[in-house]
């Protein structure tokens, strides 16, 4: 008798074992999706970086020729106290202006590549109106209202 109770309890453990496994076999379709792609972190070109100043919620740089904005499809990470943002000239004098925060896991997306933005991180990719093109992200990046007007380029943040 105390060997079929023996067996019994090895049975249940190696059972237990088994669901386990199968469990965390399910769900490795899922924990890869938070991942990204098999290949990693994004390799895709870094943005240009320009600095810009705040006043009154109001993010104001100057374009002039040698600004990575100067031309249509060109794009920059604006860095100011109010925080990044990702910007592109999408049509001659026309911008748009988003949060450089990814909405997967809060990296700052620094990439560009074929006029999307692409997050270091996990290889999200966004449109250069923010919404998501490839996940792991789900959520549209956050956009602003930009003007244009003689040689300045404002985004209202406030």
């Amino acid at each position: 008798m105390p060997n079929d109770s023996l067996s019994r309890r090895q049975f249940c453990v190696n059972a237990g074992q088994a669901i386990s496994l199968v469990s965390l076999a399910s769900l490795l379709p899922a924990l890869q999706g938070c991942g990204g792609s098999s290949t990693g972190p994004s390799d895709a070109p870094q943005l240009a970086t320009i600095n810009a100043s705040v006043l009154n919620g109001v993010v104001s740089l100057t374009i002039d020729g040698s600004s990575p904005l100067n031309a249509v499809g060109g794009a920059a990470l604006v860095q100011s106290s109010a925080g990044g943002f990702l910007v592109a000239q999408t049509a001659p004098g026309s911008f748009t202006a988003l949060t450089a925060i990814c909405t997967h896991q809060g990296c700052t997306v620094s990439g560009f590549q074929s006029s999307q933005y692409v997050c270091p991180c996990h290889g999200s990719t966004y449109s250069t109106s923010g919404a998501v093109i490839q996940g792991p992200a789900t959520a549209p990046l956050r956009t602003f209202a930009t003007h244009f007007a003689a040689g300045v380029l404002t985004i209202t943040v406030a």
